[in-house]
């Protein structure tokens, strides 16, 4: 299934420049101002805002998105977001794709107290590791993220994976295409990710389990699920490295937040 956005077609979103209060995230950083009163604990310290995505909590009005449950996707000129669901409508994946470059989506639980990015990060170097791929690290906007170029169905490909920690939740993006290796290429799919909003209810979860993704009952009663040899291959386990079949599910942790 496809939901695409043309250029032209109503809708709000953020411009090149335009300011916008962002949540916590694996790249948040403190100012600190030992002067004021308020400030005198290390905990007290503000975190700086940034671009999304956002908890549902905390995210902008006026904006268009379509809701898939657990992630809400800004409507982005040009940017076509596909899903692969179940005839029930649970969202199995979803890729968003302009032109040459993909960014694959996906939202699984953490915990209250810590942000589990570093951890999976490291798991995600072993694994590709383990298969003979050397995967770099470097630093981009939401802080470490891996480079890797793997061999698909398809060839080689380069992905990029990010991680972003939120309030009781991790963003897993992984970019494919020339976006994997010039950020800057990315475009809009970047302003996708910056503008996503994640609802991570308020159910207890094992760790890294995924967030429910679900396809609206209007959409699921008039379209049918998209095939899976028609995905872009670049979903894994939050922990995963190379591009695997599209039915693969995140395995459950021990942990419930």
């Amino acid at each position: 299934m496809i939901f695409s956005r043309r250029r032209g077609t109503p809708g709000r979103h953020a411009r090149s420049g335009e300011s916008r209060p962002g949540p916590r995230h694996a790249a948040g950083r403190h100012e600190y101002d030992p002067d004021r009163p308020d400030h005198e604990d290390e905990d007290d310290r503000p975190v700086v805002r940034g671009p999304g995505p956002y908890d549902i909590s905390e995210a902008p009005d006026g904006v268009q998105r379509l809701d898939l449950g657990s992630l809400h996707i800004p409507a982005i000129d040009g940017v076509e977001v596909r899903v692969q669901a179940s005839p029930e409508g649970v969202i199995q994946q979803v890729v968003l794709v302009n032109g040459d470059n993909a960014l694959q989506l996906g939202a699984f639980a953490a915990p209250r107290t810590e942000g589990i990015w570093d951890e999976i990060r490291a798991e995600i170097r072993s694994s590709l590791l383990d298969d003979g791929v050397k995967a770099q690290e470097s630093d981009g906007e939401y802080g470490p993220e891996l480079r890797a170029r793997v061999r698909t169905p398809e060839g080689l490909t380069d992905l990029r994976f990010i991680g972003i920690d939120g309030p009781r939740w991790m963003v897993r993006a992984v970019y494919q295409g020339p976006a994997a290796v010039q950020p800057a290429l990315a475009g809009p799919l970047a302003e996708c990710l910056a503008g996503l909003v994640v609802d991570r209810g308020t159910e207890a979860m094992p760790v890294r389990d995924a967030l429910p993704l679900r396809l609206p009952k209007e959409l699921a009663d008039q379209a049918p699920a998209q095939p899976a040899e028609e995905q872009i291959p670049v979903d894994t386990p939050p922990n995963g490295n190379a591009p695997t079949p599209p039915r693969r599910r995140p395995s459950p942790g021990t942990r419930r937040t």
